[in-house]
């Protein structure tokens, strides 16, 4: 039998990808890719083995599909020129059939992929089953600035309802650009319009958006948040982007701004980002919200696992002084946490001595990745607001390893005996902390 080479760091791994697994079971995510990504076959198949980890950890999931290589092939094959007028296919008869031909290989294409079940392969015993069908009524995009579009369109409306039944069944719920009137027209559609149409009907959890770059900073770095407003903001400065992000980013700002709670977009030019994205505390996309995702807020009893999974690392290496689950829960009105999409990232407390003015700072622990975040700073300045409120004078707090910290917010190096009388009772001279002071 092989043996794991560092198990330690395995474990510490899955434990912390566990919070991420209570909060997506049972929850809609809809996936949005072009059909340039089915044509990188290698990452794709890749992709596909991804997407059966999710169906097997209970998430609802609606993929959405493009075909617009393919359909450039399928034209090309037939001797028909492709026409774009205002960045939009003239779908007419003939291209119509290229279009359909296109769509249909492509969807028969995926289900085949998302059927293997291959021993020994990360779809092994997957039985995933997909749905697909008449999901998306459209209407034609009629004439613009005297053009005909013909049998191009638009999505009108999305059997959410019907989806959703499918979805309740355990299925995964494939949805082509392609759309039907009551009339019974077949329409072409873009992908990006049929993924925000379908988000904004199951009010999904998440859209993600599959483009070839991501937006980045001026230094070159990607953009891992953005608010929907900065994100408008980012696109009216007409920064180096793709068209292809381009749409992916107002797609995204108006799904989030018409009620689905995040919208990330990822490259398809790495393997693994879908993974990475969801559960990994940073990310590797950009993630649009309707508003920001970090709140700092007083702690409530169902944070304390939360708060044990950032406290116990630091109590196992004698930073911070060990505290049960049990006591956790009896001091929670003493704690302040912040929390990041769903996940306590940081806490700390504050130990009011009213008889003598004062108050202990404590307990602060802040996730290993975010460190460099301020979110300590944030808790401390909290901490001495909600000191202020109680007409506390000083704030003093004990420390074994980050007294340049504590200088650097303010404080200043004091005795023991500057402690309440309360506390001094109570100090431990065997773990010998230095004692720090701040006056509010």
């Amino acid at each position: 039998m092989a043996t794991l080479q560092h198990p330690e760091s395995f474990v510490r791994w899955f434990r912390q990808v566990a919070p991420y697994l209570h909060a997506f079971r049972g929850r809609t995510f809809v996936v949005a890719f072009g059909g340039e990504m089915f044509a990188e076959r290698a990452r794709f198949a890749s992709f596909i083995h991804d997407i059966s980890i999710l169906a097997a950890l209970g998430i609802r999931l609606v993929l959405i599909h493009g075909a617009r290589p393919q359909i450039e092939a399928e034209l090309k094959a037939r001797g028909i020129r492709s026409r774009y007028v205002q960045g939009l296919r003239v779908t007419d008869e003939r291209a119509l059939q290229a279009v359909k031909e296109a769509a249909g290989v492509l969807r028969v294409e995926i289900e085949a992929l998302l059927s293997q079940g291959l021993p020994n392969s990360p779809m092994a015993g997957a039985q995933i089953r997909v749905a697909s069908g008449n999901y998306i009524t459209a209407q034609p995009i009629g004439v613009r600035k005297g053009t005909d579009f013909q049998f191009t369109g638009a999505v009108r409306k999305v059997d959410a309802q019907g989806i959703a039944r499918r979805l309740d069944a355990g299925e995964v719920v494939l949805v082509p650009p392609l759309g039907y009137s009551p009339t019974g027209e077949v329409f072409n559609l873009a992908w990006e319009d049929v993924a925000e149409g379908v988000a904004v009907a199951l009010r999904a959890d998440k859209l993600l958006t599959y483009t070839d770059r991501l937006p980045a900073d001026r230094k070159g770095e990607v953009l891992a948040e953005l608010t929907a407003q900065e994100a408008e903001s980012l696109l009216s400065r007409k920064p180096d982007l793709t068209q292809a992000t381009k749409r992916a980013i107002e797609h995204t700002v108006r799904s989030v701004k018409a009620g689905v709670a995040r919208g990330h977009i990822v490259t398809r030019r790495a393997t693994g980002s879908l993974l990475l994205e969801l559960f990994t505390h940073t990310g590797v996309g950009t993630m649009i919200t309707a508003a920001t995702v970090e709140k700092l807020r007083p702690a409530r009893i169902e944070d304390v696992q939360g708060m044990l999974a950032l406290i116990e690392p630091l109590e196992a290496e004698g930073t911070l002084v060990k505290r049960s689950r049990e006591l956790l829960e009896a001091e929670i009105g003493n704690f302040l946490v912040v929390e990041h999409d769903g996940i306590i990232v940081g806490c700390a407390a504050l130990y009011p001595f009213k008889e003598e003015k004062s108050a202990e700072f404590a307990c602060l622990a802040v996730a290993e990745g975010d460190r460099d975040a301020g979110y300590g700073e944030d808790l401390l300045k909290a901490c001495e607001e909600r000191a202020r409120s109680l007409r506390i004078r000083r704030v003093f707090a004990l420390t074994t390893h980050a007294a340049h910290w504590f200088l650097e917010q303010g404080f200043r190096a004091a005795d023991v005996t500057a402690l309440p009388s309360k506390r001094q009772a109570l100090y431990n001279w065997r773990r010998g902390s230095k004692v720090f002071l701040k006056r509010l």
